[in-house]
């Protein structure tokens, strides 16, 4: 689900881009009203369960707003103002190719989650489907200042989304998850205010149309309301590296949107590419799931 839905949403947001709104217009929307919806729920859960806890102590404060400007207001940011300067296939490499293998690293030293041989042969093997996926066989860069710009930019993007990852995965260990990704898009809507406030977004408010709303509760509800809860979800129950590997699989999602909704063409080189990807996908998680059914037999 969560794959569907963060694969999608490569395509809604060049829809929405289509529309005329701006990278800061469409991250500040959807986060702020996603904020709005876990502000709703997180109410909602203490009404009906008075010792849910709200509150986080003071030296975990600074863990949360680094969770929001590194996974929201600064990534996003950064992808959709890449996607824009450097097209959506440059930006579903950078951030579904580099941020699984950098997650993958650093869980390694951090987490002590060791990688067997046959799991870096997966990540090998997905790393390749997911370029043939995403570039068609052939790797057509551009050499225009915009186009560098763009992809200088999306560079960044893996290294905010591993720091996302691997911090959030050690405040899920003290808190429930629900409460932190709350915070976390609440925290980083409101980080993007003022970015929105510099180019006056908040000006196409009163122009949006039915499509670009449709984009923006898609994004904010589907992406961020259930995505976030998925992810750290299952982040708890399975080691970083395994999840990580998922990732390989949304520029496939991102494709099959892209040929129903905007008109692009299957070819062969997405076809072998997606065998590629959940081949290398179950190399890496075949092992890990024989590991918790040993644990269960016993």
């Amino acid at each position: 689900m969560l794959i569907l839905f963060w694969g999608s949403s490569f395509v809604v947001v060049k829809i929405a881009l289509r529309e005329g709104l701006t990278p800061i217009a469409i991250a500040t929307f959807r986060f702020l009203v996603a904020g709005g919806l876990f502000l709703i729920v997180l109410l909602f859960k203490k009404s009906r369960k008075s010792d849910y806890r709200l509150a986080i102590e003071r030296m975990d404060i600074f863990k949360v707003l680094l969770l929001a400007l590194t996974g929201v207001t600064i990534f996003f940011t950064a992808q959709y103002t890449g996607i824009q300067m450097a097209g959506a296939s440059i930006a579903a490499i950078l951030v579904c190719l580099l941020s699984p293998i950098l997650i993958s690293v650093l869980s390694a030293r951090i987490f002590n989650e060791h990688l067997k041989s046959v799991q870096v042969l997966g990540i090998g093997i997905a790393a390749v489907g997911t370029l043939t996926v995403v570039t068609g066989g052939t790797l057509g860069f551009q050499t225009n200042a915009s186009f560098l710009t763009g992809t200088l930019i999306l560079l960044f993007t893996p290294f905010l989304w591993a720091t996302y990852t691997l911090v959030g995965k050690k405040i899920m260990e003290k808190y429930d998850a629900f409460l932190i990704v709350a915070y976390v898009n609440v925290l980083g809507g409101l980080c993007l205010i003022p970015f929105s406030l510099a180019e006056n977004s908040f000006f196409f408010i009163l122009t949006l149309s039915l499509y670009e709303w449709l984009a923006i509760l898609f994004l904010a509800i589907t992406c961020s309301v259930l995505g976030y809860c998925i992810w750290f979800y299952v982040l708890k129950r399975v080691d970083a590296a395994v999840v990580s590997s998922f990732l390989f699989a949304e520029p496939l999602v991102t494709v099959t949107f892209a040929i129903a909704f905007v008109g692009e063409t299957l070819n062969p080189f997405t076809i072998a590419g997606g065998l590629l990807i959940f081949a290398g996908v179950y190399l890496v998680t075949q092992r890990r799931a024989k590991q918790n059914q040993n644990r269960r037999t016993r």
